[in-house]
């Protein structure tokens, strides 16, 4: 006798843009799916209400659908997807009014319109937040391609610099100090860490030196200070510049690591005596020759002389020395801490 064909429980959910039918049968062998003329038919060897069988259905959509339905067969059961040809929401799944026998909601999946409104538009709100960054970049990516610009960066400013501190080479020296304004930029901006008033103040007070006191005045660019303030600043440069370019590819050259966070000890305070040696030199120079000294207007008339900021400057600069050499102290400590006394 031959195996009575039935049809199997069938039960149906829907999205704006999907249908999903779950047929309940295990074992599932030899399935048949296909849609033709907007018809959906099925028909499998299975075990179901009825036993082991063959179940078979045909089912006739409200509306025009995909012709090519995806299906997932698991031990208990067959879930049939089917994707709308027009994303809105049916009134019912057939065409027919009456509701087959065989059919029936499937409540763990369904949703009221309504519900699937606040569903597609969740989706479209994370299809546009993995779009959005996407085109920003995913956060490893920014990560590396920051470390990769700041190694870049101090890389060239070590090479330069080591090459100032042999050739004594003034062309480099400024185009190296001229760059060093990317530092500054970079705490403002938040690339680095580096906190932005130590930055700026160095920035300023060395550009200050470099091109107005040095490169204003010839009769200054002959002087042995020159000499002096270019090697204690490059000094300082080529120990700091291979630390931070380490530091992006999570290096700790533990002797270099003690050089960058001590050399500035000494460093510091003699860069800044011998900056205030040329500024004292320069004062002269600049009181002789007038430069960058004026008259207030009428009725006032007096000339102040460039010299009256230079003195100015002076004070300026030690105070400049004492914030960056308690910022720097303040690091140091961070860095190698303080060792605890051992209580016997």
């Amino acid at each position: 006798m031959e195996n009575q064909v039935l049809t199997p429980h069938v039960y149906w959910a829907q999205r704006h843009r999907e249908l999903y039918l779950r047929v309940e049968l295990s074992d599932v062998q030899n399935p048949a799916i296909s849609i033709t003329e907007n018809v959906l038919h099925f028909k499998a060897q299975g075990h179901g209400a009825k036993g082991d069988n063959v179940y078979e259905f045909h089912l006739e959509f409200l509306d025009l659908v995909k012709p090519e339905p995806v299906y997932k067969l698991t031990q208990r059961q067959v879930n049939i997807t089917v994707q709308k040809k027009v994303s809105q929401w049916w009134d019912r799944l057939t065409k027919q009014e009456k509701r087959p026998l065989f059919l029936a909601p499937d409540f763990d999946r369904w949703l009221d319109e309504s519900d699937a409104e606040m569903e597609l538009r969740a989706k479209e709100e994370e299809r546009l937040n993995k779009l959005r960054l996407e085109s920003q970049g995913s956060p490893e990516t920014l990560t590396s391609l920051k470390k990769g610009y700041l190694f870049m960066y101090n890389l060239v400013q070590f090479l330069g610099f080591s090459w100032i501190f042999v050739n004594m080479t003034v062309r480099l020296f400024i185009l190296g100090k001229m760059l060093s304004v990317v530092e500054t930029i970079n705490a403002t901006i938040g690339v680095t860490k580096s906190p932005v008033i130590p930055s700026l103040i160095q920035l300023l007070g060395r550009n200050f030196i470099l091109f107005i006191i040095f490169g204003t005045m010839e009769e200054m660019q002959n002087k042995a200070v020159v000499f002096f303030v270019f090697y204690i600043w490059s000094t300082i440069e080529i120990f700091r510049y291979p630390f931070y370019m380490l530091t992006c590819i999570d290096m700790d050259w533990k002797v270099l690591t003690w050089l960058r966070y001590t050399v500035w000890i000494p460093l510091y305070p003699l860069g800044c005596l011998t900056e205030a040696v040329a500024v004292i030199q320069s004062i002269p120079i600049f009181n002789e020759t007038g430069r960058f000294s004026f008259t207030l207007p009428y009725p006032v008339k007096i000339k102040v002389r460039f010299s009256f900021f230079l003195q100015i400057y002076l004070i300026i600069l030690f105070l400049g020395l004492y914030v960056n050499f308690r910022h720097l102290y303040k690091q140091r400590r961070r860095r190698f801490g303080q060792k605890k006394k051992k209580i016997h």
